[in-house]
C-alpha cells in the first residue's frame, strides 16, 4: 500500500521525515512518523505545520512496508492517518528551533554562551541605566 510521509529539503543529503513525540502513560516519549492514505490530507497537514513556523515540508508517496522498516530501524514508531480523518499539528510538538537538522540554506544555530544575560535581564539592566540619565 502506498502513503504519503512529510520530508524537509527532500532529496538532499540533509533530508528529514517529519514526526511527532508521544508520551504514554508511563511519560516516556517516542518519536512517531505519520503516514497518510490520502495525498491531499497529507498536504493539508503540510499546511498547518508551514503556518506553525515550520520550514515548506514535501509530501512524498512511499510504500508503507518501506515507511515501517526504516521506522523500526531508526527506534521510531509509526502510525497511520486514515483518508479523511482530521489531523491537526499539535501545539506542543518540538518547535523548528528543536529539529536534529537545518533547512537547506540555513545557517547552522550558534552555540549559547552560557555567561549570556536573558532578554529580562537585559531590559532591567536597560532602565537602571536610563534611570541614571
Amino acid at each position: 500500500m502506498r502513503v504519503f510521509v512529510l520530508l524537509f529539503n527532500a532529496r538532499t543529503e540533509n533530508e528529514g521525515i517529519y514526526s511527532i513525540w508521544l508520551r504514554d502513560a508511563e511519560g516516556v516519549e517516542r518519536n512517531c512518523v505519520l503516514m497518510f492514505e490520502d495525498e491531499d490530507d497529507a498536504t493539508r497537514y503540510a499546511v498547518l505545520l508551514e503556518a506553525q513556523d515550520f520550514p515548506l515540508a514535501t509530501v512524498e508517496a512511499l510504500e508503507d512496508d518501506e515507511v515501517r522498516e526504516f521506522c523500526k530501524e531508526a527506534g521510531y514508531e509509526c502510525q497511520l492517518v486514515a483518508q479523511g480523518e482530521l489531523a491537526i499539528p499539535m501545539d506542543s510538538n518540538r518547535s523548528p528551533d528543536e529539529m536534529n537538522w537545518q533547512a537547506e540554506g540555513a545557517p547552522a544555530p550558534e552555540p549559547e554562551d552560557e555567561g549570556a544575560m536573558s532578554a529580562a535581564e537585559l531590559e532591567r539592566i536597560r532602565r537602571r541605566l536610563e534611570g541614571l540619565l
